[in-house]
């Protein structure tokens, strides 16, 4: 796998010299001119180009061939996807600082400039490798199965007559062709839409003769076609929408040569840059703004390769873009529109086995959920355990005549989900039901306008949460009257409550009615609800006020425990770090002698086994079937473990600038469970990847006389049965 070495950067921390003094070993100087100085550039890695390298090692699973090959399709179309959002939001950003003068600096040192530079490097070798991977891999495999996607060179005589048939009675009715003149400039063409420019020869009707016309496909058209099995000629036969138009170009042109049509896709500037301090109505701002996303500044342009040097300059100076930010594609520019391969093919054998997620013992014959989560602690893993008994906790509530009121933080959950359902029941069956929606959940900002209006109608009380402030936590709090007392039960978890996740992204969630800890969720809901005073928590941490602290103070524990001889170990699992101070933390902590763990899914700007500074830390990577998204902290703290789970991972965002949850998990039976998953997730040597020292990551393999361990094949075999994945 190609990886680049990152050189990282400098951020002063007036504490640093301080605690690396207290924790160095004595050297019987006075000065601290042996201590490392956690401050050096080459201790951290660029934040861009660690998640760049986590699109790759997605990628990467395209080429595993113990995975079913529609899988590998789709590892193959979300590395696609993944890298349409990294140039929207990450590439657009830095471009955004280079053209405001305004270039931030982060902790590697790196420079804005500087970074799209090796982003663009590294970016060009992995696309043009995607599209090998594709064509000599993917659909060869495809193939042999039965599966084809049929070029235009090799349609029959059979298979152009019904081509044709469907060009003329369901794409031309459609298309717009626009010819390129004075009064016709060139068209604002809409963020990643697949559009054509096309060479012409001739005159039209009014004497126009410009040579140039863009074609812009249309959208409400699938761009996978399954052709007819009277014209199929044995197995499953697709054709791309964008063969169908390149075939009868001329037909959109009568009377005029066509000498050429190629496809090409811009990518735009795709973040919203609304200031929330600067509007009256957060909703009518947002619904304006999502609007101009579409047609967002330039960040990259996708043509086909054979598409000539002259009318790729051209596109380019349309869009203020310059060489670098062109890829030139051997295939459709639009790949991620090829998931609907793996959809429409009913090919079971060729995909993961299905699986059914467990339900716990305790709830699985439970008429009344409420009695249970008021005996005990439940805690689930999704998928393997169904993420079912939340939403049915939701449903009995809003059924229950008990049940006075119902209050719920919403981030991603689709605004026809099972979570609505019952919350929209529960309002009009007049229960007081509070719903914070988080309007601002980056690309599910139409779909959580479109839940509050739902919510809102059914007679819920809905609030945006804190200006200025996202509302990441997951959170849900039920208030139940049982005989003269009022019992709260809540929900917390580390994901979000869309039901489809739940089968895709690995999450825990927490059934609980302690009384303390409900107390600090309705305490939590009455800051996000109301205003007043920071209101003191008896076990809840929450950001941006102690999540963060509590933290930095239980490393320090850690730190003081190694230092004086006791035991001490960290392990966390989180899907990102880059928050300065935490990875100051965790260096000082590493110098002290804590052995520390980190299972971190994308980003990591820590550098680890730097000699003298992170020598004691590992990190490493699951990238597998399901989405690694749960966030757990462990803290040894001489033998009297300490476990939290959390809604937020280690980076500035979710510290400084969320509001965000951890909640401890409490009692020996669910603590030495989340021990035991977290060791296998170290014990992984099948999907797991390495990070080295100069930043680079390496696949994890088992030795001559180890057993091969997948911890997503391990857990589905304890928790769903064994059968359910074809991995070993």
């Amino acid at each position: 796998m190609s990886t680049d070495v990152v050189r990282p950067t400098p951020v002063r921390d007036t504490e640093a010299t301080e605690i690396v003094r207290a924790i160095a070993p004595d050297t019987g100087s006075t000065t601290p001119a042996s201590a490392p100085d956690l401050n050096d550039a080459s201790l951290y890695i660029n934040r861009e180009l660690s998640q760049l390298q986590f699109n790759i090692r997605v990628l990467e699973q395209a080429l595993d061939e113990s995975k079913p090959i529609l899988e590998r399709l789709k590892f193959l179309l979300i590395f696609s996807s993944n890298m349409d959002e990294f140039f929207e939001i990450r590439v657009a950003g830095l471009k955004s600082q280079i053209a405001f003068d305004h270039e931030i600096v982060g902790l590697d040192g790196i420079a804005p400039r500087r970074a799209l530079a090796e982003i663009s490097e590294i970016t060009h070798k992995q696309i043009e490798r995607q599209y090998a991977i594709l064509n000599d891999r993917i659909l060869p495999e495809l193939a042999r199965h039965g599966i084809r996607i049929v070029r235009r060179n090799e349609w029959s005589h059979k298979q152009k007559m019904w081509v044709r048939r469907y060009f003329r009675h369901e794409v031309a009715p459609l298309v717009t062709p626009i010819g390129l003149d004075p009064t016709h400039p060139f068209p604002l063409l809409v963020n990643k839409s697949l559009n054509f420019i096309v060479q012409l020869e001739g005159t039209d009707a009014f004497g126009r003769d410009s040579g140039l016309a863009i074609v812009p496909a249309p959208r409400v058209l699938p761009r996978l076609i399954r052709l007819p099995e009277d014209v199929s000629e044995g197995g499953e036969n697709y054709i791309l929408l964008s063969s169908i138009i390149h075939a009868h170009a001329e037909e959109l042109f009568p009377g005029m040569s066509v000498h050429g049509c190629y496809q090409f896709r811009l990518t735009r500037n795709a973040d919203l840059t609304i200031d929330p301090e600067d509007v009256e109505d957060l909703a009518r701002a947002l619904r304006g703004e999502l609007y101009s996303r579409r047609f967002g500044d330039a960040v990259r342009l996708e043509v086909a390769d054979n598409c000539p040097p002259e009318l790729t300059d051209y596109l380019l100076r349309q869009y203020g873009l310059v060489a670098a930010e062109m890829y030139e594609v051997n295939g459709p520019v639009n790949l991620a529109r090829l998931f609907g391969l793996a959809s429409k093919t009913k090919r079971p054998e060729l995909e993961y086995p299905k699986f059914t997620p467990s339900i716990p013992k305790a709830l699985k014959k439970a008429e009344d959920l409420f009695q249970v989560i008021g005996r005990q602690d439940v805690l689930l893993l999704h998928p393997y355990e169904s993420f079912a008994p939340v939403v049915d906790l939701l449903h009995q509530a809003a059924k229950d005549p008990a049940v006075l009121a119902i209050k719920q933080t919403l981030y991603r959950s689709g605004a026809n989900s099972e979570i609505v359902d019952a919350l929209v029941d529960a309002a009009r069956a007049g229960k007081e039901v509070t719903v914070v929606i988080e309007l601002r959940a980056r690309f599910d900002e139409e779909s959580n306008l479109t839940l509050a209006s739902r919510l809102q109608q059914a007679g819920a009380m809905v609030i945006y949460g804190v200006v200025g402030v996202k509302t990441h936590a997951k959170l849900m709090l039920i208030q139940r009257r049982e005989g003269a007392e009022l019992v709260r039960y809540a929900h917390l978890g580390t994901g979000n409550y869309h039901t489809g996740n739940a089968r895709l992204y690995t999450d825990y969630s927490l059934l609980t009615s302690d009384q303390a800890l409900c107390e600090d969720v309705h305490k939590l809901f009455s800051q996000l609800t109301g205003m007043g005073k920071l209101l003191q928590m008896k076990k809840l941490l929450h950001a941006p006020f102690t999540l963060k602290k509590t933290l930095l103070d239980l490393i320090a524990r850690e730190t003081a425990h190694a230092a004086a001889g006791r035991e001490a170990r960290i392990v966390f699992k989180i899907n990102a770090i880059t928050d300065a101070k935490m990875i100051r933390a965790l260096y000082k902590a590493s110098i002290a002698g804590v052995k520390i763990d980190l299972i971190v899914r994308g980003m990591c700007c820590l550098r680890p086994g730097v000699p003298g500074v992170s020598h004691n830390i590992r990190v490493r990577s699951i990238v597998g079937r399901f989405l690694e998204h749960s966030r757990v902290y462990w803290f040894a703290n001489n033998g009297e473990d300490q476990f939290y789970l959390a809604s937020a991972d280690l980076m500035e965002r979710n510290l400084d600038r969320r509001v965000e949850t951890g909640f401890p998990i409490e009692g020996k039976k669910l603590q030495a469970r989340l021990k035991k998953e977290l060791e296998l997730y170290l014990s992984d040597n099948a999907s797991a990847w390495l990070l080295q020292s100069d930043g680079r990551y390496t696949r994890e393999r088992p030795g001559t006389n180890q057993v091969k361990r997948n911890v997503q094949v391990q857990l589905l075999e304890k928790l769903c049965g064994s059968g359910a994945s074809n991995e070993s």
